[in-house]
């Protein structure tokens, strides 16, 4: 996988295709979170990898204070203008393995779509210092449902081909393995949630533009994968339109030893 540190880089001309074109998070998150006792009122959160605001959204329109800790400048300045309504956010310069949070500062912390450039160990020794000892800590992944149709299908094969390190760099990678060694030895909650988004033709290429694996403009590779993913949507739109169809993946569990 390439280095953690190097990807704020791999970002670099993609925020405003990432503002626009990346999916949510279901509002059923919450509710489970509720749920499990992982989210209780006045709780405060840490959105760790926090880019554009996409999750820590989620918690503010709920109330919640949230510090969003994000080493990417453009995607943290792109995030501060997106949820400037919200006065209970506090945009961070920092990254996981050292959020310059105070110590036992939070009451949950949640990562969506960045875990994968985590380095666990540090990571982990961090959210400890950070948080309360019954903090939960919640990492969430929007997961394309690969299999489900022709069209995701096809998809998933475009980015195989046409993407630059798809293979090593996409979340998949992140196992059983990578998450016990950052649970463990407790036990954790998982969830998977249903969402979805419905694109044009414009929409599907900045939701493509959006990933960190795709040649950008000006890339050799860029003109290939135009053509093959107008070759894609042309083969399975319905009425000028096509559906990401997602699993929402969430784990959650304590990073501190049980109390006595």
């Amino acid at each position: 996988m390439s280095s953690p540190a190097k990807a704020p880089e791999r970002f670099l001309g993609r925020v405003e295709y990432y503002r626009k074109y990346r999916p949510g998070y279901p509002e059923g998150l919450l509710e489970w979170l509720r749920e499990v006792s992982a989210l209780k009122p006045a709780h405060r959160v840490a959105d760790i990898g926090s880019g554009t605001g996409l999750l820590a959204e989620l918690f503010l329109r709920h109330d919640y204070p949230v510090a969003g800790v994000e080493p990417n400048p453009e995607m943290r300045q792109t995030a501060e203008a997106r949820l400037e309504r919200f006065p209970r956010f506090r945009s961070v310069d920092g990254c996981a393995e050292a959020t310059t949070l105070g110590s036992r500062s939070v009451d949950l912390i949640v990562a969506g779509q960045s875990f994968h450039w985590f380095r666990i160990d540090r990571a982990r020794r961090e959210f400890q210092r950070i948080s309360d000892p019954s903090a939960f800590t919640v990492l969430v992944w929007n997961q394309r449902k690969i299999e489900r149709t022709g069209f995701l299908r096809d998809y998933e094969e475009l980015l195989l081909r046409h993407g630059t390190d798809y293979a090593r760099v996409r979340h998949q990678n992140i196992g059983e393995d990578q998450l016990q060694a950052f649970f463990g030895p407790q036990a954790f909650h998982r969830k998977t949630l249903a969402n979805s988004q419905v694109f044009d033709r414009e929409g599907l290429i900045g939701r493509t533009l959006s990933c960190s694996f795709v040649p950008l403009p000006g890339h050799p590779g860029h003109p290939s994968l135009m053509q093959a993913l107008d070759r894609i949507f042309q083969e399975w739109q319905v009425e000028g339109t096509v559906n990401f169809e997602y699993d929402t993946l969430v784990y959650a569990g304590r990073l501190h030893p049980p109390r006595r």
